[in-house]
């Protein structure tokens, strides 16, 4: 009687957790059937995601997917699930995110209303203004100034279109070149190819002070936008996941690590070279930690 309760209680087990298997859909799906979650990541978009010297892929918003990844793990209670990183580009982050080759990218992404038709976002971790960087003997900081010039932006970015949608209406003549990355973009300014770089302003002061000669650059007095959201992308109608990671993200976000994180990376010497960005978090980041949402709109942002 004993052996047959047992063998009972096991089919009922076995059972329940065929069940739980079943429920599953989307990414968690995937991620419990492989064993293995794809985590996108740039080459150079500091201090977001970008390689060290060890050519590993580090960074603000990588941290933040670590935490992601672990509650992964405890929900499909995977304590040795693989992580596979994969390096994307501007251009292909998306495509790579909808085509289900990565789960999670983590880098420096817009979220807005045109990107949501395509992908989903999880709750904001920074806000940042479209700029753009030329060198000070060129005394180029307003946007009329760049009338009749050779501009470049990187290619696969809302900044490429905010550059040529301000280039049509105000009809300033700009010859935009469209760059494969951003460190290309900047080598084009470096090397005079292009008199300006037009990107989100915490990339371009990361890559003026990770440059050879940081005194010799300048970032724009004129945005081309509001403050907008950057956030970690997910495959979009995907509630199941998007549930999870919003959960964890808001968690880490609300939780004193949150804040330990942003300064490690904005407020601290970093690797490779111990480059100190010195970027305070913004009154409204703080209002999106304590409050974390994936609104698109830069409206809802105000401090």
């Amino acid at each position: 009687m004993r052996l047959t309760i047992t063998l009972a209680a096991l089919a009922a087990t076995a059972l329940s957790f065929t069940a739980s298997a079943q429920e599953l859909t989307g990414t968690l799906k995937k991620i419990k059937e492989t064993g293995a979650i794809a985590v996108g990541h740039r080459d150079s978009s500091i201090p977001f995601s970008y390689l060290d010297d060890q050519q590993k892929p580090v960074g603000y918003a990588m941290d933040i997917c670590a935490a992601v990844v672990a509650a992964v793990k405890t929900q499909l209670n995977l304590p040795n699930l693989e992580v596979k990183y994969t390096p994307v580009t501007s251009a292909t982050r998306i495509p790579l995110i909808a085509n289900g080759t990565v789960d999670l990218e983590c880098g420096s992404t817009t979220n807005n209303l045109d990107r949501q038709k395509q992908v989903a976002f999880t709750n904001t971790h920074y806000l940042t203004a479209s700029a753009f960087v030329s060198k000070k003997k060129n005394s180029l900081l307003k946007i009329d100034d760049l009338k009749g010039k050779t501009v470049v932006s990187t290619s696969g970015t809302t900044n490429i279109k905010q550059l040529n949608d301000v280039n049509t209406a105000r009809s300033l003549g700009i010859n935009v070149l469209a760059a494969k990355d951003h460190a290309e973009a900047f080598l084009m300014v470096e090397t005079d190819r292009a008199v300006a770089f037009v990107m989100d302003d915490v990339l371009l002061a990361s890559l003026v002070a990770n440059s050879k000669a940081p005194a010799d650059y300048q970032l724009s007095t004129e945005a081309f936008s509001k403050p907008e959201p950057y956030g970690i992308m997910l495959r979009k109608d995907d509630p199941d996941f998007k549930k999870l990671v919003d959960g964890a993200t808001a968690a880490f976000y609300k939780s004193p690590e949150g804040v330990k994180t942003y300064e490690k990376w904005f407020l601290q010497p970093i690797p490779p070279k111990g480059l100190n960005l010195n970027v305070p978090m913004a009154p409204g980041l703080r209002k999106a930690f304590s409050a974390p949402t994936d609104a698109a709109d830069p409206d809802a942002y105000g401090s």
